[in-house]
């Protein structure tokens, strides 16, 4: 094993054949960089940032949504991210609606204010990212602190869940400024993930742990049948895949390819690429029968899938159809199940 640092400067343990792969994928990265600014060229400087707020019907007007589409499931550019992401997730309207100075009169408020919250984050500081230089600095804990001790004020109703960390740490990363990565966090909350995904009862995210396994029995029904037949609930693996949107599971690079199109196309893709990772490792997984083996085949290869396309066209030629509609649908139809389960255990609780 040798150690190498990937495209966004995280410290990676790989092996020489995983090693050439990541120098592949910045090759790609670079490659990709160039069409978006040959694009640029010939469309107009931020000519994608005008795609979705036409209302036209016209012929261009549809052809430049289609291909900015294709273009974001290829890969945004690192250096179009922050802006792009912006724009897409509605994070910078969201912002536009508060005064200038929100985040920075939020931040000074609540400096020295404890609360639950603020100890859990802190508690979880050191464990966020260690292998980034950066991250694991004391100017970037504090930095990632301010974000998540102002969201936690932002939203008593939520205040902080671990999983929120990895989240918020990565878009640091990517936004570079600590209030945009403010904004992309509560839009991400707000506005594109189920509604109390990060309560103190995770409601949220018992509905799509529930989805998921409709949509496994459907999409890959002998995997469903066989988990079944291990008495081994996939939510075990699952969970953390949805609470941290992959950040804690696969590479940066990949994950951050995964997020491109979360903020164009919806929550919908969380499933698609999970689904898409199961479904790569179907035929290995099939013949096991101890949960403890499979869940280190699944961990083992997500912490390997340096190269994003080879995720990207199984969870996009592969999976099928999923639409917007089909997850709101398995959703309304699994919050009776998920209210008296957690009605339940309240009341065992008590």
């Amino acid at each position: 094993m040798i150690q190498i640092r990937d495209l966004h400067c995280f410290t990676v343990d790989v092996c020489a054949e995983d090693a050439a792969v990541v120098e592949r994928v910045k090759d790609r990265v670079r490659e990709r960089g160039r069409q978006w600014w040959e694009l640029e060229a010939s469309k107009g400087a931020a000519w994608y940032l005008h795609c979705q707020a036409q209302q036209s019907l016209s012929f261009i007007a549809a052809f430049n949504a289609i291909q900015l589409r294709m273009l974001i499931r290829k890969g945004i550019p690192p250096q179009l991210r922050p802006r792009i992401w912006l724009f897409l997730s509605g994070a910078a309207k969201k912002r536009s609606t508060v005064p200038h100075s929100y985040y920075k009169d939020l931040v000074d408020a609540v400096r020295d204010k404890t609360t639950a919250a603020t100890r859990q984050i802190d508690h979880d500081l050191d464990r966020t990212f260690p292998t980034h230089p950066w991250l694991s600095s004391p100017a970037g804990q504090q930095t990632l602190r301010r974000v998540l001790v102002a969201y936690s004020f932002r939203d008593s109703r939520v205040g902080y869940c671990q999983g929120m960390n990895f989240v918020a740490g990565l878009l640091l990363v990517v936004m570079k400024t600590e209030e945009d990565a403010f904004w992309m966090l509560a839009v991400l909350l707000e506005n594109v993930l189920l509604s109390d995904t990060y309560s103190d009862n995770l409601y949220g995210c018992h509905i799509e742990q529930r989805v998921f396994k409709e949509l496994l029995r459907k999409k890959c029904t002998r995997l469903a049948l066989h988990f079944e037949a291990m008495d081994f609930d996939v939510s075990l693996l699952t969970t953390e895949w949805f609470l941290c949107l992959f950040a804690k599971t696969l590479p940066s690079e990949t994950t951050m390819r995964i997020w491109d199109v979360l903020f164009n196309e919806g929550a919908k893709v969380l499933f698609r690429f999970a689904l898409g990772i199961l479904k790569m490792k179907e035929e290995e997984l099939l013949p096991m029968k101890h949960a403890d083996e499979l869940v280190k085949v699944v961990q083992d290869f997500a912490r390997r899938t340096f190269d994003p396309d080879v995720l990207f066209k199984v969870a996009f030629d592969k999976v099928g159809s999923m639409t917007m509609q089909t997850i709101d649908k398995h959703r309304r139809k699994q919050q009776p199940a998920v209210m008296a389960e957690l009605a339940g255990r309240s009341q065992r609780i008590m």
